[in-house]
């Protein structure tokens, strides 16, 4: 088993709960950087260069055959966005990949692209949102506070929370092209993300919700688990359209019209280390179902809570892993 982007939480969680799965399993990690923590729950550390090089498809070629890769669980966004655009850079490697459908990475990678598709469907979870307009236009459009996002980011990163003409001022010039502006919905403790397993035709095998609050990185800093049967039957109806394959995270917020899609991420999300500790393990389930062919069914969800810390790796004896 190959996992990318180890120094990352998507991709050391991942070792950890591949490693929880099956003791024996061995583990490859990779990273950009040398000293990516990761490599600490892999049985073997190959530092990666960067995913948009020349290098970067003979490198891969290398580390699968080398090391006898069965399956590839691309980490980071770079690598299922770029292993998705360019299927040639995996024709002839004999390992399987966890990648999911290609129009739908296609559609995730830019927030207006999205935003047109759910408009298409008269989706009632889209997000009223706009690439152009003056300040006047857009207050009277979405409102005010509303919200600046880049086109094409994740996990919040670039966000601007406009308040006032100055703050929209300061970033005009980059909608459109750049920037969407999008309505604000819900509050911050009213976010949910939704881990659901896509069998490729547009059913959800399975899936998990956690009601969460976030880091100053964007990521999820606490987590509830919830059963919110209202919020499943939006998730079936947008699966059922994207038909997405394998992990599939889906995030929310909720606001007193109901349930609005924040975004998709096409791939194993930061919060699969979390959802394996209430029973739904990702891993397990990626490998059973892409190299073995195995759809996985509904586990038993634990109920609880969970909270993210930083904890300390020490090593005494040198100065490197």
């Amino acid at each position: 088993m190959m996992v990318t982007g180890v120094g990352a939480i998507m991709g050391y969680g991942l070792l950890r709960s591949l490693r929880q799965t099956n003791p024996t399993l061995h583990l490859v990690g990779s990273d950009i950087y040398s000293d990516a923590v990761g490599q600490v729950w892999a049985d073997v550390f190959e530092q990666a260069p960067y995913t948009s090089s020349s290098d970067y498809q003979a490198w891969l070629r290398d580390i699968i055959e080398r090391h006898k890769v069965d399956l590839l669980i691309p980490g980071i966004e770079q690598d299922v966005q770029r292993l998705s655009a360019e299927p040639e850079i995996l024709r002839g490697m004999p390992c399987k990949v966890v990648l999911n459908d290609a129009n739908l990475v296609r559609l995730t990678q830019d927030k207006w692209l999205m935003h047109q598709e759910l408009l298409r469907l008269d989706e009632d979870s889209r997000i009223p949102s706009y690439i152009e307009g003056t300040y006047e236009m857009l207050v009277e459009r979405v409102g005010l506070p509303f919200i600046l996002k880049p086109r094409r980011s994740y996990a919040s990163k670039g966000l601007v929370r406009v308040t006032s003409r100055d703050d929209f001022t300061a970033h005009a010039a980059s909608l459109g092209e750049v920037l969407v502006a999008q309505m604000l919905v819900g509050s911050d403790d009213q976010e949910y993300t939704v881990g659901a397993f896509g069998d490729g035709w547009g059913g959800v095998a399975c899936s998990i919700t956690l009601q969460r609050r976030l880091a100053s990185d964007g990521s999820t800093a606490k987590a509830w688990v919830r059963q919110e049967p209202s919020l499943d039957e939006v998730v079936r109806r947008l699966c059922a359209y994207f038909r997405p394959v394998g992990p599939t995270n889906l995030q929310f917020r909720r606001d007193e019209t109901g349930w609005k899609l924040l975004e998709i991420n096409p791939r194993i999300s930061s919060t699969s280390s979390l959802r394996t500790a209430f029973g739904y393990n990702e891993g397990a389930m990626c490998l059973d179902f892409f190299l073995r062919g195995n759809l996985p069914s509904q586990p038993d969800i634990h109920l609880g809570f969970a909270v993210r810390f930083i904890q300390d790796y020490v090593i005494h004896d040198r100065d490197h892993f």
